[in-house]
């Protein structure tokens, strides 16, 4: 079972939550940002190259000094984003307005240098518009859509030198026919690439989001869980108490004095009390309510070793294959949560498969950097669904209330450690269940064998 969490607890992982949420947006404005510097730089290259081809290939004569500034300050204002945004995280929707307005600047002066209103190229416009929308908040994207009119506008009122000759009778001929085949092609293959890649990158930052409710959503049950759990674990210790006592009276009483048989069955009956009670223990300690008991320090291999023990010694477990490989034992902290999640995992095993349960445990990494613990059974496996919705509440196939809890709570716990926690079916039959934990979240503090945190390669 899950150590249950005071509101405290639950609030700071609310906040971390709430903190993880704004990371994920800041994260998604930074990539947006380098889309905006990348497709810039394009537009840069694009200009000189189309300033070059019209005004040399095409004999109409542009205003080079003043155009090639124009993509001068652009690219001068491109790499100045580059340097300024490398180190910073935090792009918010402003930053993005204002480079996509001076995107609009520039491609309103580039226009009335070269035509104006009667460049084909004008209808480039639409690509910045489209950015906005995809980019910015419906107000931002209005900002764009009226500077983008605004430059349009402009251009009509206020003719640049160049004057181009538009026929479009002559076809594929005619100048202004072919530039506006190319503005065509170039806006839809930059739409295309860029505003797909950006639309990826806005998904991906809605899915984390989602994640990230979920996950609040999981934590809120487990607070409300852990006090309800607290508030029954006080109200189990008188009656329990009370059963203590009896037991001990009926041992010296007739008939069971006479009977050894009902003997043993009390002494069954006092070993199930004893666990009861070292579970309720459990749960008073996990909420801050302890009997006096400090976190132990001890070994890793001790550590496994004394919850095996304990563990099959009080289950009815017919065959327990435990298999620890470690190549070298490591100090850590005796954590109740660990062990009781361990034991929830063991329990579901046995539940599945009486006659065999497999516990294997290996350290794993390039540095034997996290823990490793394989649980199987030999029962009839997960169902599809099951491990499609693996670690979600009350996902259990046994058909009873409350069935499901126990891989919610422990896929917290592992969570909670820095780890993971996995499923699969084995072959032929049976079901294994993967905990995998970063070992320096159970090591001592400041012991210099501690390993690094779990890899996260396979996340997201």
């Amino acid at each position: 079972m899950h150590p249950p969490e005071t509101p405290a607890a639950g609030a700071d992982k609310r906040q971390s939550i709430e903190s993880a949420r704004s990371d994920t947006t800041r994260g998604a404005g930074m990539r947006n940002m380098q889309q905006l510097i990348q497709l810039r730089w394009i537009a840069i290259i694009g200009q000189v190259a189309t300033i070059g081809f019209v005004h040399f290939a095409l004999e109409i004569r542009l205003p080079l000094v003043s155009m090639l500034g124009v993509a001068g300050y652009l690219a001068a204002f491109n790499l100045a984003s580059l340097i300024f945004w490398r180190p910073r995280q935090d792009v918010g929707e402003t930053a993005l307005l204002f480079a996509l307005l001076v995107d609009v600047a520039a491609l309103t002066a580039q226009l009335h240098l070269s035509g104006g209103i009667t460049n084909p190229f004008v209808f480039l416009y639409l690509l910045q518009v489209a950015l906005g929308a995809v980019l910015l908040p419906g107000w931002a994207s209005w900002v764009v859509v009226a500077a983008s009119s605004l430059g349009a506008l402009g251009l009509v009122l206020f003719p640049g030198q160049v004057s181009l000759t538009v026929d479009p009778s002559r076809g594929i001929a005619d100048p202004y026919v072919q530039g506006l085949l190319a503005c065509f092609l170039l806006a839809a293959g930059l739409a295309a690439f860029f505003i797909g890649r950006i639309a990826r990158i806005l998904r991906d930052r809605d899915s984390r989001l989602a994640d990230l409710r979920q996950q609040a959503a999981e934590e809120e049950h487990i607070v409300r869980m852990g006090l309800l759990a607290s508030g029954a674990a006080h109200e189990l210790g008188t009656p329990l108490a009370i059963l203590s006592v009896l037991l001990g009276d009926w041992r010296r009483m007739a008939p069971f004095t006479e009977h050894p048989e009902l003997q043993q069955d009390l002494d069954e009956m006092q070993t199930q009390l004893v666990r009861c009670k070292s579970i309720v223990t459990g749960i008073l300690l996990a909420a801050g309510d302890a009997r006096g008991e400090a976190p132990a320090h001890t070994t890793l291999a001790v550590f496994l070793d004394e919850l095996v023990s304990e563990w099959s010694a009080t289950r009815p477990v017919q065959t327990l294959d435990y298999r620890r490989h470690l190549d070298a034992d490591l100090p850590i902290v005796s954590d109740s949560g660990l062990k009781q999640m361990i034991g929830n995992i063991l329990d579901n095993a046995l539940e599945a498969s009486p006659e065999w349960v497999g516990l294997t445990v290996s350290r794993e990494g390039e540095h034997g950097q996290y823990l490793r613990l394989k649980v199987g059974d030999a029962g009839p496996g997960f169902t599809a669904e099951t491990l499609a919705n693996f670690g979600k509440p009350y996902n259990s196939s046994k058909g009873r209330p409350g069935g499901g809890l126990g891989l919610f709570l422990s896929l917290n716990v592992a969570r909670s450690l820095g780890g993971r926690l996995s499923a699969a079916n084995r072959s032929p039959r049976g079901a294994e269940v993967t905990l995998e934990l970063p070992l320096s979240s159970l090591s001592l503090a400041g012991d210099d064998s501690a390993p690094s945190d779990l890899d996260d390669s396979d996340d997201d």
